[in-house]
């Protein structure tokens, strides 16, 4: 075929077509899958599997599945299972009517492991799991073999159904596969196929009593999907030997030569980011952030709550790229992203976050005229709005200096800048009160100089944004910005405690109706509307908006911070 491979892992595939071994397969047709657990929330690590997962699929015209990895009914609930097919649905993938889970096998599976009793490959062990530790040695030096390994097959295979039928504790009894105690791969030294755990299942309720463990369940999940590519994360990588090793016993077991392919690649690591499933669980359960989807958190429903939209994720997964090789990612990658994409889609608005009130003192009493904005003049077609300008304005603190410094060129005494989409105006003093903190500007501006009148366009060196006092909507504003102080950040890293900065900001009449009439983000997992306030940043509406009460989220600032 002609090669169209952008990276290794579809070379790889490619390699498999050209060798007919893809057309040998059960479904004939190149068949990935993506096998979460569902024991907590996705996060942009995942976005990159899930867009190699149903990507590569689709771009060899094959299909992918959703396999929800159930096997551990302790940590599972089917508030997971929901949260990852809207999210999976959010980044724009579908599986079909190829919705799977690792329960809907159990029975294989448990067939198998009796299979492997038999043939020997298999025993029940009632070594702890210290003492298993322990014995297994280490990458040095050859492990022990268990006192239980050589116990005669009848008894393992009773003991093993009696497993399941609740008739011992947790932790007393596992199955284990009976492989190479000297083995240099640690992976092989009678690994762990099945444990007890007493917990009702979300989906099977208490069938089962005993549960097969990831390495065992996993292949032998995809070799029942006739799966042709199971791509997963680096750290796979010791366990491709294991993987390989039960698949042909499966197949040997099915009578048939078709084993699955695994192939591995560099996961996902950003800086100021720590993606742990556990220590995100626990700052949710401890209040540490309002919840999974915490515009802070680095789950795809946060992200999407804090107003990244699916494009800007699938636009940054194809900029880092797939390889061998572990990287560290910058976090400003995935802001440029958002900002590309947020650019042309954002409507544009005024809005004020730390304002500082400005008078012109020649505006004629009583007057507001209204000022024609463009909505977005990177969007053909996106029209324009009215704005009103008064005597009264407010304009952001920082674009204020009575005292300027070198090269600072906003607003200061003496000094001309325009409004943007408005009038000129010249600082001819402040008011301050008992502290000395400026409380009023006053300006006077130049009645001929209305953006968009004929002549009125002559060059000033600043333009400030701006909104009139009188009729500007007071919103509460979160600015969100990392969670984690340090670029290499981990679970004992210092977490930044000005991550979320709520402050009251003032934004334009219109902006203020088009917030109250559109989706909120972060509702029923969907994208909402966003905003640009002009010179700041992308914004999006919260869910926690009400008419009454509208909460604006910082998304990304305009421009990379230095």
């Amino acid at each position: 075929m002609e090669k169209i491979s952008s990276n290794f892992v579809e070379e790889f595939i490619e390699e498999d077509i050209a060798a007919g071994k893809v057309a040998a397969s059960p479904t004939h047709i190149v068949h990935t899958r993506f096998p979460p657990e569902p024991n907590g929330y996705l996060h942009i690590g995942h976005a990159k599997a899930i867009c190699m997962d149903f990507g590569a699929a689709a771009k060899y015209g094959g299909q992918c599945n959703l396999r929800l990895d159930d096997t551990n009914p302790s940590r599972e609930d089917t508030e997971y299972v929901d949260a990852i097919k809207e999210d999976i649905h959010w980044l724009g993938f579908d599986w079909g009517d190829r919705l799977f889970y690792a329960s809907d096998y159990f029975q294989e599976l448990w067939d198998l492991a009796e299979y492997m009793i038999k043939k020997g490959l298999a025993y029940v062990e009632e070594q702890t799991s210290e003492q298993i530790a322990a014995q297994k040695g280490t990458p040095t030096q050859p492990g022990v073999e268990s006192p239980f390994r050589n116990r005669p097959v009848e008894e393992s295979l009773d003991l093993f159904r009696r497993m399941n039928k609740g008739e011992f504790e947790e932790g007393t009894l596992t199955l284990r596969a009976k492989i190479d105690m000297a083995n240099p791969n640690m992976h092989f030294r009678d690994p762990i196929m099945y444990r007890i755990i007493k917990y009702p299942h979300h989906r099977t309720g208490t069938t089962w009593q005993a549960y097969p463990m990831y390495d065992f369940a996993h292949g032998q999940s995809d070799f029942l999907e006739g799966i042709t590519h199971s791509i997963c994360t680096l750290e796979f990588e010791v366990h491709r030997p294991l993987y390989e090793y039960f698949a042909k016993i499966m197949a040997e077991y099915k009578g048939t030569e078709y084993t699955p392919r695994q192939i591995e690649f560099n996961r996902l690591n950003l800086t100021n980011t720590v993606m742990s499933k556990r220590y995100l669980r626990d700052m949710v359960e401890n209040g540490i952030v309002r919840g999974w989807d915490d515009p802070r958190m680095p789950t795809l429903c946060g992200l999407r709550r804090r107003g990244y939209t699916s494009q800007a994720v699938r636009d940054f997964i194809t900029t880092i790229g797939y390889t061998k090789f572990m990287a560290l990612n910058s976090i400003t990658l995935l802001e440029n992203a958002a900002r590309a994409d947020l650019n042309k889609k954002a409507t544009r608005v005024m809005g004020v976050i730390n304002p500082v009130k400005l008078t012109i003192t020649n505006w004629p009493a009583g007057k507001v005229e209204m000022c024609e904005m463009d909505n977005n003049p990177e969007e053909e077609g996106s029209g324009k709005h009215e704005m009103p300008f008064s005597g009264e304005l407010y304009i952001e603190r920082e674009d204020f200096q009575e005292v300027a410094e070198k090269k600072f060129f906003r607003l200061t005494i003496d000094k001309e800048v325009r409004l943007k989409g408005a009038f000129i105006i010249k600082c001819t003093g402040v008011e301050k009160d008992a502290e000395g903190n400026i409380t009023n500007i006053l300006c006077t501006y130049d009645p001929e100089s209305k953006s968009g009148m004929p002549g009125a366009e002559r060059k000033v060196k600043g333009t400030l944004h701006w909104v009139s006092a009188q009729h500007a909507v007071p919103v509460e504003a979160r600015l969100y910005n990392n969670l984690f102080l340090d670029e290499e950040a981990t679970t004992d890293s210092q977490r930044n405690p000005d991550s979320e900065v709520v402050v009251t900001a003032y934004v334009e009449p219109y902006c203020a109706e088009l917030a109250k009439t559109q989706p909120f983000h972060g509702i029923n997992n969907k994208e909402g509307y966003n905003f640009q306030f002009q010179r700041i940043a992308y914004f999006c509406v919260d869910k926690d908006s009400t008419p009454d009460h509208l909460v604006f989220n910082r998304t990304v600032s305009l421009k990379e911070s230095k």
